[in-house]
């Protein structure tokens, strides 16, 4: 059992106990549970706009957010300029490290943990000198008071980049995207990059994304983060490949691994095919066991291949809604901004080179389009909240009263929630054997956050049988604190 469950069965144990001596403890003590294990990137967003979120995504149940890489990159104006290290210094164009550390102290006094993009896998891919947003100086195999041309691979491919993923040692040891690949077998390599943990750890964070992990052996990966202190969040990026030597399951022993079959699986319903299809998601040999596996529907990668489900279909909101409502994983939602071109980055102030303050744009429906730059915001649309709740309610509860149909799908967290999903464009009535006890239920799906159930729309009769209608791309759901 990992150290954050334990604390997490410690604190529902100390819950009932505490509950159990005050005999006056009123309903919403009694009912009282601890919050599920949810997550959401931030791709990109400032320091001072994370912290000035925080609040409202502790209240919404957000118990973390993946911000982008803190370090020292190179200059520029596209998205990936973040993954191009240049120095272990925190300073980004995403702010100084002075507000880095006041984010991530506020965001912890208000109940949220950050977890770093650690991109320690390679430095930049660019063939010409330059200054990074730290001003630190570098060149392509040069990073002075860092790292020298011996501290880099040389692996004899034509342009020294990796050329066939079924060769463990090109991924591991050659370059990705012609980006400088360190020699992390190397005690120097890993004591330097070691450093620059700590120094995340000491101003705060509570664990990091691995960035390419795959790229590494896994006995460089251990012995990077060896010693890290217990209860350290670690989720490795390790993309599962069809017939390729190396699997997720190898870096088990570091720590978690992001498994992209869950995105890839979903992206594969959004139209067309079976959609009881999604019952069998989690339970191949093609994912990793389910409390080291961390689920998403999208995220800054996958969003810009051209498969994923994206903010830009009117059924993103429906597979996010099946992301919390499946027991597999541990979900990361995700929040950026809107781009036609793949490599753009956030907006900025040309004349300053700052980013531009992050506005969120009201969401008005599954078909809500956005400009260029807009910010999506999904950690404050109402379903995606509702379902954070819905989540926490369903706990450990088995999936029963499985149902498909054409675009409908619908199940039971046995006793404790219940949720029917409409990919079509076309609304879908039906009845469905919620599970739940007979009574009067908020909608989460129905556009606003319930945080007390006192308009109850739906309702759930002596038999646990619940009649209604999903409208297009919608989500209907409820659950036990959804009661009224």
């Amino acid at each position: 059992m990992s150290l954050r469950k334990l604390l997490s069965a410690v604190f529902s144990l100390f819950l009932v106990a505490s509950i159990s001596a005050c005999g006056s403890a009123d309903k919403t003590a009694a009912t009282a549970q601890t919050p599920a294990d949810v997550g959401i990137q931030m791709f990109e967003w400032p320091w001072t706009a994370i912290e000035n979120e925080c609040p409202t995504l502790a209240k919404n149940g957000i118990s973390w957010v993946l911000i982008s890489p803190p370090q020292e990159h190179i200059l520029g104006d596209t998205w990936w300029t973040s993954y191009q290290p240049v120095s272990y210094k925190v300073e980004s164009r995403l702010g100084t490290r002075d507000q880095f550390a006041a984010m991530v102290s506020n965001c912890k006094t208000a109940g949220v943990g950050i977890v770093a993009d650690a991109v320690i896998n390679h430095m930049t891919g660019q063939e010409n000198s330059g200054v990074g947003t730290g001003g630190s100086s570098y060149s392509h195999y040069d990073y002075p008071g860092i790292y020298t041309k011996d501290d880099f691979h040389e692996c004899g491919t034509p342009n020294n980049d990796i050329s066939n993923y079924q060769d463990r040692e090109e991924v591991q040891n050659c370059e990705l995207s012609n980006l400088a690949d360190l020699k992390t077998e190397t005690e120097s390599v890993r004591s330097t990059i070691r450093a620059y943990l700590d120094d995340l750890l000491s101003l705060g964070v509570e664990g990091f994304r691995i960035d390419a992990a795959k790229h590494m052996p896994e006995a460089d990966v251990a012995a990077i983060l060896k010693g890290l202190p217990a209860g350290t969040r670690v989720i490795q990026e390790v993309i599962r490949g069809a017939g390729e030597p190396i699997t997720p399951e190898e870096y088990l022993p570091s720590g978690d691994v992001l498994e992209f079959s869950w995105g890839k699986d979903m992206s594969s319903l959004k139209v067309g095919s079976t959609f009881s299809a999604y019952f069998n998601a989690g339970t191949s040999s093609l994912y990793a066991p389910s409390d080291h596996a961390y689920t998403f529907v999208q995220n800054h990668d996958t969003e810009r291949g051209g498969k994923a489900i994206t903010y830009k279909d009117p059924q993103y909101e429906v597979f996010n809604a099946l992301l919390l409502a499946n027991p597999y994983g541990t979900p990361i939602l995700y929040s950026g901004y809107a781009f036609t071109n793949n490599d753009s980055g956030p907006r900025i102030n040309h004349a300053t080179g700052a980013l531009l303050d992050v506005t969120c744009v009201e969401r008005t429906g599954p078909t809500q389009t956005y400009l260029d730059g807009q910010w999506t915001c999904q950690q404050r649309w109402p379903t995606l909240v509702n379902m954070i709740q819905w989540r926490t309610d369903a706990a450990d509860a088995p999936i029963a009263a499985k149902w498909s149909d054409g675009n409908g799908l619908a199940f039971a967290r046995q006793g404790k929630a219940f949720i029917a999903v409409n990919r079509g464009e076309e609304p879908l009535s039906g009845t469905w054997d919620t599970t739940l006890p007979a009574g009067k239920y908020c909608d989460a799906g129905a556009g606003e956050i319930v945080e007390k159930c006192t308009d109850p729309t739906l309702e759930v009769d002596k038999d646990g049988q619940l009649t209604g209608t999903i409208q297009p791309y919608g989500v209907l759901a409820t659950s036990l604190s959804l009661k009224n």
